[in-house]
């Protein structure tokens, strides 16, 4: 199953993997904030996860990596 891992410390919670996904299972977190004071992005339905890369491609900081077991 293709799963999505972001680095919280390293996103800056630009929201744009959140636009680029189709499936729509990406959002900024309303309870987490990184060491720089941003809501990362985080994955809310890992088994919709088609691994098409769109959030990866998009993220101007490299803080996803999509992985396709």
């Amino acid at each position: 199953m293709p799963h999505v891992e972001i680095c919280a410390e390293t996103c800056k919670g630009c929201a744009l993997c959140v636009r680029a996904c189709p499936k729509k299972i990406l959002r900024l977190s309303p309870t987490v904030l990184n060491q720089k004071g941003y809501s990362p992005s985080e994955c809310t339905d890992p088994s919709a996860c088609t691994a098409c890369r769109s959030c990866a491609l998009t993220c101007p900081d490299v803080a996803i990596t999509v992985y396709k077991d």
